[in-house]
């Protein structure tokens, strides 16, 4: 008997809010430690297709207001990457030649890959090539972690991150890639126009009388004009068949190179991090058809061999640039990319549910991987900057 599937209404809402707070509460549990997304995703699995089936991903409400929340995720990666950070040209061609060297050995792997699972090797070359800025950066400035090897880690994860974002347009379209391509150029174009009318903007008397204004009157001014950038970013994106992807990355790079001052976190966190981004991820956990994954062992090879793949080539790489075990160990850490992948494979049906749940899966196997890293970067880092009592 099929269960009955409602459109979207305040109800269904409500479920969203309370699937999205799973993943806090676990989070919270000292024993588990569970990554937020983990709680998030599984919600979504417990009330979408897999559980008891009360909503329907497919409604185009929860579509709509899902790619909003899939496009404040790259929003978040983007204003994280360290572009302020002095040393970022020291460290950039160790990094870069670490992160061409990931694509080198991705390459045949991805094809390998594709030959087993039908999908295209252009996808597994970016699932591999993939290191998360949105995972290491908050563990490491959680960890205290700094020295030369922890920056260096730091940059190759960011050049990876940033690589992958802009490639992964062209990789998953189904379209005309001609328009795909010039949609991907006319938005990085226009997010370069904005860079300097906001520069202009915020070194000008009006723009520093107005957000003075608005940190006494709690405007959100900075907040507003971001998402003014966002979501125009993202209509051009739209209407050349661009994924929001492009648009949200591009919008969050804007905003890092301009600065923000420490209230904006606050306020981007608050409309992120406590609606649109939880959205995202429980609507995934929806899509997803965990019992096509467990019942399948194709699909479970396909999660086990894209978590081992990832592993090995990473740990290669950091070893051949010279960088320890554990540089290689965190830069596989995945989350936004294979999300991003599922969800828009499985909205296009390139990619079954059963293979989305194998691509999601694998990612959150490599929290774990990453988090052996971190340890025993924590070991390293201690020797070459000596942590304060205080930051213990």
């Amino acid at each position: 008997m099929k269960r009955r599937k409602t459109a979207m209404n305040f109800g269904i809402l409500f479920l969203f809010a309370c699937a999205g707070l799973i993943g806090p509460f676990l989070s919270g549990f000292r024993r588990l430690s569970v990554p937020l997304v983990v709680g998030e995703i599984g919600a979504g699995i417990l009330i979408g297709q897999t559980g008891l089936g009360l909503i329907n991903p497919a409604d185009p409400t929860m579509a709509f207001l899902s790619s909003v929340g899939f496009a404040m995720l790259v929003f978040l990666v983007g204003i994280k990457l360290p572009l302020h950070d002095a040393n970022l040209r020291k460290s950039f061609k160790h990094s870069f030649t670490a992160v061409a060297l990931v694509f080198a050995l991705a390459t045949p792997v991805g094809f390998l890959l594709s030959e087993l699972s039908g999908l295209s090797p252009a996808i597994f070359i970016l699932i591999i090539g993939n290191s998360s800025s949105s995972v290491v950066l908050p563990i490491i400035s959680e960890r205290g972690l700094s020295g030369q090897t922890v920056f260096l880690t730091k940059t190759w994860i960011a050049i990876a991150d940033a690589a992958t974002i802009i490639a992964l347009p062209l990789a998953m379209s189904t379209g005309n890639i001609f328009k795909v391509m010039t949609g991907a150029v006319v938005v990085t174009l226009a997010a370069v126009a904005a860079y300097y009318a906001l520069r202009a903007f915020q070194s000008s008397q009006v723009g520093s009388h107005y957000r003075q204004l608005s940190k006494y009157r709690g405007w959100a001014l900075d907040l507003r004009i971001s998402l003014v950038l966002l979501i125009g970013l993202a209509c051009l994106a739209s209407a050349f068949g661009t994924s929001v992807l492009v648009a949200g990355f591009a919008a969050g790079t804007v905003v890092s190179l301009l600065g923000h001052p420490k209230r904006f976190n606050k306020q981007l966190i608050g409309l992120a991090q406590g609606f649109f981004v939880p959205f995202f991820f429980v609507d995934l956990g929806a899509k997803l058809d965990v019992r096509a994954l467990l019942s399948s062992a194709s699909n479970i090879e396909l999660a086990l061999l894209i978590c081992v793949s990832t592993v090995v080539v990473h740990v290669v790489v950091s070893k051949l640039v010279k960088l320890p075990a554990a540089s290689g160990l965190m830069a596989t850490a995945q989350l936004s990319l294979p999300a991003a992948i599922a969800s828009i494979g499985m909205t296009t049906h390139t990619i079954t549910s059963g293979q989305g749940a194998a691509i999601v899966g694998a990612s959150l196997l490599s929290l774990i991987t990453c988090s052996v890293g971190a340890s025993m970067m924590s070991r390293i880092a201690d020797v070459e900057h000596p942590r304060q009592p205080w930051e213990k």
